[in-house]
């Protein structure tokens, strides 16, 4: 392995440096923010209910990720960085619940689509089963491409933006998988959970059944990128032989390209080989790369508040933020609410948790009885960041929701972040999150009149 050059501390970046290095283009700043619009410090000024694409890291994740810096300058040889990827896979593991998983291995990568790239690698398949590139990373496609002879995606949207039937989408999956294995060749079936709009397609008993039916022939990727999962549902999952693709980004809100992929032993034992972390580190980068190493420790943070939350107080608020945000979208002629069919992952044991609830809530804009757009809703979508107080007071909130969906949607979500916020005033989150509603209502009138 590479040994890593001793840190002059006179030369060494600061943290918003790091925090913007070792991912790739995207993570890249152009006028200050990256491409999902956020900054490499904090922004306390942004009210944030855009989770499901990005958030801009928090003063106590950015507080980390500088003090995790400072111990590196002060205390760096050729092993620090493997120690303090130790430090955090090991708190990472018992945050979540599954630090007695014998043989799990708990991989780090820069993004979501290099999670997928590592699995795909691992499992080696002949053809990778999805759901559509829509409601999933953009970017997994082309990385699954790489790596595989044949990719094939299943819509769980129709042309309406409605849901499909989850009978339908299930059998369609069945299909193709069925007719991979009974030809000899080997199936890497995607279960996201959940899209970008909310969903989790094809259903846990979908997989299941295709992982018992085709012994050896079908492996189980969970797309669960956007971490919206309670402790007992990842860990039925891995259970049960899934491998489980996670990010410190999306319901975590820590900074963007933190990935992770969770191999559980009844992989690891078949796939990888006997040193896993060199083998890894060697074929996909993360040996020496601090930048990934800090975007980890601020998500650690945002992890490490949101478990120290009871669990009951956890759905109470979800509960009740899901309430508010279904009746305002439901009620107001400005929006039309896309359903988003109820969480079941009853099939793996799970389903009893706060992930039960919803959490992304998907809607499309609306003027004169007509839904607006793509590229209106993109408007809208940016302008919500920036301060119009001069155009009126609702304007000048500064403000992001989740970008939006081919079919024009945006997203107002729910995060860890706002968990710990809201348990402690929980009226004030749920009226920020209306003002942020009442902006993008405005903004729809004020294009028409451009």
């Amino acid at each position: 392995m590479r040994a890593l050059k001793r840190i002059d501390p006179h030369r060494f970046p600061d943290t918003a440096e790091l925090l913007v290095a070792g991912g790739d283009a995207r993570i890249t700043l152009v006028s200050g923010v990256n491409e999902y619009g956020c900054r490499p410090y904090p922004d306390p000024e942004l009210a944030e209910f855009g989770s499901s694409t990005a958030s801009t890291i928090s003063e106590s994740g950015f507080a980390a990720a500088d003090a995790l810096r400072a111990r590196l300058v002060n205390d760096f040889d050729d092993a620090a960085c493997d120690r303090e990827y130790g430090r955090i896979r090991a708190e990472f593991a018992s945050l979540c619940g599954i630090s007695d998983l014998a043989g799990l291995e708990i991989l780090f990568s820069a993004s979501g689509t290099d999670v997928h790239r590592i699995a795909s690698r691992l499992a080696s398949p002949d053809l990778v089963v999805m759901v559509d590139p829509s409601e999933t990373g953009r970017g997994v496609p082309a990385a699954l491409s790489a790596e595989v002879p044949e990719t094939r995606s299943v819509r769980i949207r129709g042309d309406d933006a409605m849901p499909r039937d989850r009978l339908e989408i299930d059998e369609e999956i069945e299909r193709l998988v069925k007719s991979c294995a009974e030809a000899g060749g080997k199936a890497l079936l995607v279960l996201t959970d959940v899209s970008k709009t909310g969903m989790i397609a094809p259903s846990p008993s979908c997989a299941l059944e295709m992982k018992s039916r085709f012994p050896g022939s079908v492996e189980v990727l969970v797309d669960a990128c956007q971490f919206r999962m309670s402790d007992a549902t990842l860990k039925a999952y891995l259970a049960e032989g899934f491998m489980v693709a996670l990010t410190g980004s999306k319901f975590l809100t820590g900074p963007t390209f933190s990935g992770a992929l969770l191999v559980p032993q009844s992989v690891s034992n078949r796939k990888m080989p006997k040193t896993p972390s060199g083998w890894f580190s060697m074929h996909f980068g993360t040996e020496g790369n601090i930048g990934l190493l800090l975007r980890w420790e601020a998500a650690l943070a945002e992890l490490r508040a949101f478990r120290g939350i009871p669990e009951i107080e956890v759905e109470n608020f979800l509960s009740g933020f899901a309430g508010a945000i279904s009746r305002r979208l439901e009620n107001d002629p400005n929006f039309e609410p896309l359903p988003v069919p109820l969480l079941d992952r009853h099939a793996v044991g799970a389903g009893s948790g706060w992930d039960r609830i919803q959490t992304i809530f998907p809607f499309r804009l609306r003027r004169g009885g007509s839904p607006l757009g793509l590229e209106e809703a993109r408007v809208v979508h940016a302008l919500l960041r920036e301060d119009l107080s001069p155009v009126s007071k609702a304007a000048g909130l500064r403000c992001s929701l989740g970008q939006p969906v081919s079919c024009g949607a945006l997203r107002i979500c729910s995060s860890a972040r706002l968990v710990v916020e809201g348990v402690k005033n929980s009226d004030a989150v749920a009226s920020l999150a209306a003002s942020a509603l009442d902006k993008a209502a405005l903004l729809i009138h004020s294009l028409k009149s451009r």
